[in-house]
């Protein structure tokens, strides 16, 4: 079958308010949904603030520091705040294969992909969501999340990186529910890479994810 047009690739300045950011994503996925709007990959960040998942347990906001969204996305609770890349990654699997577990795993190899171009040798971890490296004390650690939503077929919401966030705030959460490992950064790890240095190796590794989504038939 021909080759779907590259999404729309956004990258927003500054900081950017979570609220208006949900309501357009929604819109969005509606006008995606509707073909009146391309794909679209949007990389922002966030000022301070918990999100809460579907599965989120109250149990596991321990200090509720920072404004609480209701994300809509799977998941339990995760931390957005300067310092941290966000992607949101809307696209149609409606034309690129309508296989949520296949997306997801997509979606953790693009990140694991532009990590390796940064130098971090990141990975999978059976049972547990996420992107996941070893930090400066030899630790199994969290690099990064991935929470999705996927409605009419569009996805929604997509990943975190921590590219240089304050780690301590993550202290207000059970980050997605697992409390024994660590969370790191690139910069924890001796990573001098900032958000310019990330985000090209996104696009770079941006071709074989996509390549990984194309429908079977």
């Amino acid at each position: 079958m021909p080759s779907l047009p590259r999404p729309q690739w956004t990258v927003s300045p500054g900081l950017s308010d979570y609220a208006a950011a949900l309501a357009d994503m929604e819109a969005r996925a509606a006008a995606i949904h509707a073909g009146e709007a391309d794909e679209r990959i949007w990389l922002l960040e966030h000022p301070p603030l918990y999100t809460a998942g579907t599965s989120a347990d109250p149990a596991e906001l321990l200090d509720p520091r920072f404004p609480v969204y209701d994300a809509g996305r799977g998941g339990r609770y995760t931390y957005h705040g300067p310092g941290q890349r966000v992607g949101y990654v809307q696209l149609d699997l409606t034309r690129r294969g309508r296989d949520v577990r296949a997306y997801v795993h997509a979606l953790e190899g693009w990140v694991i992909d532009a990590l390796a171009l940064l130098g971090v040798e990141a990975r999978r971890a059976d049972g547990r969501i996420g992107i996941w490296t070893d930090d400066e004390q030899g630790r199994e650690a969290k690099i990064g999340a991935i929470g999705v939503r996927v409605k009419r077929w569009v996805t929604m919401h997509g990943f975190s990186l921590n590219v240089a966030p304050d780690l301590m705030h993550f202290t207000g959460i059970v980050p997605c529910g697992i409390a024994e490992y660590p969370v790191t950064s690139l910069a924890a790890l001796g990573k001098a890479a900032g958000f310019a240095e990330v985000d090209a190796a996104l696009a770079e590794a941006l071709p074989a994810f996509l390549d990984k989504l194309r429908p079977s038939d």
